[in-house]
C-alpha cells in the first residue's frame, strides 16, 4: 500500500510543448511523456499523460494519468508562472491521498517537471500530444 501511494504521488507530472513561438510560454494542451518515480528504495518508469489548462493569468490546473510496472494513477495540480518558463505548483493523488510540490521548465519544445513529496520524488519529460 505505501509503495502504490508513493509511486501514485510521483507518476502524474512531465510536459513538453512543441507548438508555435506564440505558446513556447504556454503549458495550456495535451502532452504525453516519460520519466521515473523513486520511493523509499524502490525506483520505477513511467509513462504519463497530462492535460494543462489556463485558468486565468499565469495559473494552469493539469489532470494526468500515468503508469508504472506496479500500476496507474490519476492526479491533479495547480500552478503558477514563477519566472520566464517556470511554473511551481502542487499536486494532489485523490486515490491515496498523497499531496506534493511540483516544478515545471519549459525549453523550447520540451519541458522537465520534477515532484516531489514526504514519500518521495518524480521526473519526466513529455512532448504536446
Amino acid at each position: 500500500m505505501l509503495r502504490s501511494t508513493l509511486m501514485a504521488a510521483f507518476l502524474t507530472f512531465a510536459v513538453v510543448p512543441t507548438a508555435s513561438s506564440a505558446i513556447a510560454d504556454s503549458l495550456s494542451g495535451s502532452w504525453a511523456g516519460s520519466g521515473s518515480v523513486r520511493y523509499g528504495d524502490t525506483r520505477e518508469r513511467a509513462s504519463c499523460r497530462a492535460r494543462y489548462s489556463r485558468i486565468g493569468g499565469t495559473s494552469y490546473t493539469m489532470n494526468a494519468q500515468c503508469a508504472t510496472p506496479s500500476g496507474r494513477v490519476d492526479q491533479s495540480a495547480t500552478l503558477n508562472r514563477v519566472g520566464k518558463n517556470r511554473y511551481a505548483g502542487s499536486f494532489y493523488n485523490s486515490q491515496f491521498g498523497v499531496t506534493g510540490s511540483i516544478f515545471v521548465v519549459l525549453r523550447g519544445r520540451s519541458m522537465s517537471v520534477s515532484l516531489s513529496s514526504a514519500g518521495g520524488t518524480g521526473s519526466f519529460k513529455m512532448r504536446r500530444r
